[in-house]
């Protein structure tokens, strides 16, 4: 176990959220803040819109409210690919209403700030500034990974 400094620590403990929905992407977890995440919806075809960038299928009239659709799987360069799990997790940021694209959502986890790790620093590129914490789950048998997202730093050129 790694000691943090008390800035790390700080930053953790206010850019991690604490309860979080699970989604998965490919083979790896992501974890959301449940406080932006208004409701989950079953994939549909999004409205394409011209010249709009490569991760954003479209957009979607929800309730009278325009709502832009990212694909998470592609912002975050893995394969496009649609199954039958595949949903569209609509997330508030501040004003705006975002719907993202997932393989699928399992749960919601309660994280207790023990629970939470920052992001190792991986070189001189820093790696992905949407990740701010790492967080165990599962038992002995089946532990996984999940990576928590800072929704507004990785939507932030949207």
């Amino acid at each position: 176990m790694t000691a943090l400094t008390v800035i790390e620590h700080q930053a953790l403990e206010s850019a991690a959220p604490r309860e979080v929905l699970t989604c998965r992407l490919g083979s790896e977890d992501y974890g959301i803040g449940i406080l932006a995440v208004q409701e989950i919806r079953r994939f549909e075809a999004a409205t394409r819109i011209a010249n709009a960038p490569a991760h954003v299928l479209g957009v979607m009239n929800l309730r009278g409210v325009i709502v832009p659709i990212v694909d998470l799987r592609h912002l975050l360069g893995l394969p496009a690919e649609n199954g039958t799990n595949t949903v569209t997790v609509v997330v508030n940021l501040g004003q705006r209403t975002v719907g993202l694209v997932v393989d699928a959502v399992s749960d919601v986890v309660a994280l207790a700030a023990e629970d939470i790790r920052p992001r190792p620093a991986l070189g001189p590129q820093g790696g992905p500034d949407f990740i701010v914490g790492l967080a165990q789950l599962g038992n002995d048998d089946t532990q996984r990974l999940l990576q928590l997202v800072d929704l507004g730093a990785l939507l932030q050129g949207l």
